[in-house]
């Protein structure tokens, strides 16, 4: 009798924390399917950030897509990654939802590598060889190419000098201009020096830098920085120099 009793007991007991447990669930998956807030990541700004919290917020809100005070089930990820995407600063956006009741969203920015003022107006080459927008209030420590310059030759013959660039210390701190003339010559002013560089065609640009460092360590550390006004590095395995009136 006492273990028919005991029995019913621990039934009873199992029963109401059963059902306890499903009204606490239910109760809570409730009370989070509902978006309480957006929080924006944006990963790569070791470097740079021209993109704030706000700015995406505020794009997100203005396109009529934000999910706050809505239900998570009804909100659109994808869509929201695929507005974020039409500006142009951005290279990807992750957009998801957690057990919270916060949608997420993960962006990365594109990496401007150079910048481009030409005929068509100014603005950057990213280091995936796209073009971007110059961002409002912000400028890219980046160097500057000037000239005869269409979009097809900056995205691809300007893009690679500017990425050697960039991946070599010395000539990252020492070309900061470069200047495209009609005939594609390219004319590059360096940081340190009062002279410039005709490098020639671009499609030799490593032949004639290579030639260029050269003559810096062996010719001018003993003449002098400033002694030329002109150094001339397009005719084969010669340096031609244009003394200072």
């Amino acid at each position: 009798m006492l273990k028919k009793i005991l029995l019913i007991s621990i039934t009873v007991l199992l029963l109401i924390y059963l059902l306890f447990t499903v009204f606490y669930t239910n109760s809570y998956a409730k009370k989070n399917s509902i978006c309480k807030e957006l929080k924006v990541d944006i990963v790569n700004t070791s470097e740079l950030q021209y993109l704030t919290d706000r700015d995406i917020i505020n794009s997100i809100t203005k396109a009529g897509l934000s999910p706050v005070g809505k239900d998570l089930s009804s909100v659109n990820t994808a869509e929201i990654e695929k507005k974020l995407k039409e500006n142009r600063l951005i290279k990807r956006a992750e957009c998801y939802k957690t057990v919270d009741g916060t949608l997420r969203i993960k962006l990365f920015q594109r990496t401007p590598v150079l910048r481009i003022f030409s005929e068509k107006g100014s603005y950057y080459i990213d280091n995936e060889g796209e073009k971007m927008p110059v961002p409002d209030n912000f400028a890219a420590y980046v160097p500057v190419a000037s000239g005869f310059i269409d979009d097809e030759f900056a995205k691809k013959q300007l893009y690679e000098f500017a990425m050697f660039l960039r991946q070599d210390k010395f000539w990252n701190s020492q070309i900061k201009q470069i200047y495209v003339a009609q005939n594609n010559d390219i004319e590059l002013t360096p940081d340190v020096g009062n002279h410039r560089i005709i490098l020639g065609k671009i499609e030799n640009y490593k032949e004639n830098l290579d030639k260029l460092r050269l003559f810096y360590e062996k010719g001018l550390s003993k003449v002098g920085w400033n002694r030329y006004s002109v150094i001339n590095l397009k005719f084969k395995n010669q340096v031609v120099c244009t003394k200072k009136e």
